[in-house]
C-alpha cells in the first residue's frame, strides 16, 4: 500500500511546485522519496528542495518550508514537516494505514502481465579483478532484478563487457611494449591461475609507462583503433585477455549468488554494425552533428541540454563554452557514450536488427547464460547449443531498462534518454531509469 502513497505524493508535490514557483512540469527536476535515518524525522523525506536549490536561487531551507505551506492535506499523510537542513519530511496516517488493510477483504484482482524488465548491472571492465566497488554495484543490481521478480515482472538480467575500451587497450600496451608478448603467451598465462590479478599490476605498470614519456600516448590510440577493427594481432590479443578476466569475474559473482542472462560484449556491438545504424539515426534526427572548430574540431558531438548540462558541469565535464559530449572521436574511433547509446537502442527495439548469440559456460547455479557473438553461422564461435539445451530466449526489446551505475555517470545515463527523446521515442526515454 506504501507504493501508491509514493505515487499521489509526488503527484500531489509536482503540482505544488508548479502552482508556487510557475515551473515548467516537463523540466520538474525526478522527485524522490526516500526513508529517513529513524523515525523521529519522520516515515518519508523527499530532498526536493535540494533540486532546487540552484534553479530558484534560494536556499533549501527556504524552499522546503514553503513547499510545506502550500502541500495541503495528502491522503495518507499525517503531517509534513520542513527540516532545518532542508528536507521535507512526512509523518504517516497510521491509523487510516490500519484501516485500509482491515477492511481489505476482498482478493485481490490479478496483476495485469508485465513487459520484460532488463536490468543490467556489474558491467566491470575486464582489464582487472573485481574490487569491492564492483561488488557493490553488483549486490544492487542483483537485489533489484530479484525484487522486480517478486513483484511479478519478467527480468532480463544483462552485464555490458567492455571489451573494445582504453582499459582493455592499456593491457595490450603493456604484453605488447612491456612484456612483448604474443598471443600465445598470452594464453599461457591467462589459463594460469590470478589471470585478473596479473593484469591489474599491469595495467598500473602501463599507467606509469605513459608517465614517463608523453611520445609513448600514441600506442594507445593505435590499440583502441584496433580493436575497434578487429581481425589484427592486438584485436587477438585483446579477446584472450578479456574473455579469461570475465570467467575470472563470473567465478567472483557466482560466490555471491549473483547470476546474468546475457553477457554482451561491446566488440559485437561494432562489428554488427550497431554502433553505425544507431549513428545513422542519430544523424538523420539532427542529434549530433560534425563540431569544425574549438579542441573537438573533426568530432562528433551531442549537445548537452537541461539536467544533461547541469549534470555535465557537476561532475566537472562539459564546461559552459563546450557543453557538448563527443560521441565519435577525431580519429573515428567512437566513445563508450557512442557505444552505449546503441546498445540503449537495441534494449528498447529501436534498432532493426540483432546480436547472434552462442551458450556460454553453465552458471553454479544451473541457470542457462547465453553470450552475444558477432560470429557467422557455421561458425565455431557461434556453435549451436549444447546438446539437449534449448536456444537463446528473445533477447532485448524491454518495456523499461534500468543501469545500475555510479552516480558518477549520471549525466552520461541522461544522454542516453535525450539521444531516445531526440529520434521520437519519449516512450522509451521516460523508461529508461539509472540507478
Amino acid at each position: 500500500m506504501i507504493l501508491p502513497l509514493h505515487a499521489a505524493l509526488k503527484a500531489r508535490l509536482r503540482a505544488v511546485l508548479v502552482e508556487l514557483y510557475a515551473l515548467d512540469p516537463d523540466a520538474l527536476p525526478e522527485i524522490a522519496v526516500q526513508s529517513p535515518p529513524n523515525r523521529t524525522l519522520g516515515d518519508l523525506g523527499t530532498p526536493v528542495a535540494f533540486e532546487l536549490a540552484r534553479r530558484l536561487r534560494k536556499a533549501p531551507r527556504s524552499i522546503a518550508a514553503e513547499v510545506v505551506a502550500a502541500l495541503g492535506p495528502v491522503a495518507g499523510i499525517a503531517r509534513a514537516d520542513a527540516a532545518p537542513n532542508g528536507y521535507v519530511n512526512l509523518f504517516l496516517d497510521r491509523e487510516m494505514f490500519a484501516r485500509r488493510v482491515i477492511a481489505s477483504a476482498e482478493p485481490a484482482a490479478p496483476p495485469t502481465p508485465a513487459a520484460k524488465v532488463i536490468v543490467e548491472h556489474t558491467a566491470i571492465n575486464p582489464n582487472k579483478a573485481a574490487h569491492i566497488g564492483h561488488l557493490r554495484n553488483s549486490a544492487l543490481g542483483d537485489t533489484l532484478a530479484r525484487t522486480l521478480r517478486f513483484l511479478g515482472v519478467p527480468v532480463e538480467v544483462q552485464n555490458y563487457i567492455d571489451d573494445t575500451g582504453v582499459q582493455v587497450a592499456d593491457v595490450v600496451v603493456g604484453f605488447q611494449q612491456l612484456e612483448h608478448a604474443s598471443a600465445a603467451d598470452v594464453a599461457a598465462r591467462a589459463a594460469e591461475p590470478g589471470f585478473d590479478y596479473y593484469c591489474w599490476d599491469l595495467y598500473a605498470r602501463v599507467a606509469e609507462w605513459y608517465a614517463g614519456d608523453a611520445d609513448r600516448l600514441p600506442q594507445r590510440a593505435r590499440a583502441l583503433h584496433d580493436l575497434e577493427c578487429d581481425g589484427n594481432a592486438t584485436a587477438e590479443l585483446g579477446r584472450i585477455v578479456a574473455d579469461r578476466i570475465v570467467r575470472c569475474h563470473l567465478a567472483t559473482m557466482s560466490r555471491l549468488n549473483v547470476d546474468y542472462d546475457l553477457l554482451c560484449w561491446e566488440g559485437d556491438i561494432l562489428r554488427l554494425e550497431f554502433w553505425a545504424r544507431a549513428f545513422e539515426v542519430l544523424k538523420q534526427a539532427g542529434a549530433v552533428y560534425l563540431q569544425k572548430t574549438g579542441p573537438q574540431a573533426g568530432c562528433w558531438v551531442m549537445p548537452l541540454a537541461g539536467s544533461a548540462a547541469d549534470a555535465a558541469e557537476d561532475a566537472g565535464e562539459g564546461a559552459p563554452q563546450t557543453r557538448t559530449k563527443i560521441i565519435v572521436r577525431s580519429n573515428g574511433t567512437v566513445t563508450y557514450v557512442g557505444k552505449d547509446i546503441a546498445y540503449q537502442f537495441w534494449k528498447f527495439g529501436v534498432l532493426d536488427q540483432d546480436f547472434r548469440y552462442r551458450p556460454h559456460e553453465p552458471q553454479p547455479s544451473g541457470r542457462p547464460l547465453w553470450s552475444t557473438t558477432s560470429a557467422p553461422p557455421g561458425d565455431p564461435e557461434a556453435a549451436a547449443p549444447r546438446p539437449n539445451a534449448a536456444g537463446p530466449p528473445p533477447f532485448g526489446r524491454a518495456g523499461a531498462v534500468y543501469n545500475v551505475i555510479d552516480t558518477r555517470q549520471s549525466y552520461l545515463q541522461q544522454l542516453l534518454k535525450d539521444a531516445l527523446a531526440a529520434i521520437d521515442r519519449s516512450d522509451a526515454a521516460d523508461r529508461s531509469v539509472h540507478v
